[in-house]
């Protein structure tokens, strides 16, 4: 349980390490610098999404296979349940 909130915990504050690559940087300051702050945002934008993405796949397919298998457990248990 400690995980789970941790990682909620981190997915959160995810929102404000609007990270960048070292030219993205550099281009995004000229722009900020010249008042045009809109490429900026959707570029810290595109940068967050492309990291929390994958971590969304991977905990979907994570919960669907948790749901699959306690179904099947359960299925499992009533046949058994149902021979006697």
């Amino acid at each position: 349980m400690k995980k789970l909130v941790s990682l909620i915990f981190l997915m959160i504050l995810a929102n404000a390490a609007m990270a960048q690559c070292a030219m993205c940087r550099a281009v995004l300051e000229n722009n900020v610098s010249n008042g045009n702050i809109g490429i900026a945002a959707g570029i810290n934008f595109g940068i967050l999404y492309l990291f929390v993405a994958p971590y969304l796949a991977v905990t979907v397919l994570g919960y669907l296979w948790y749901r699959t298998s306690k179904t099947n457990e359960r299925n499992k248990f009533q046949k058994r349940t149902a021979l006697r």
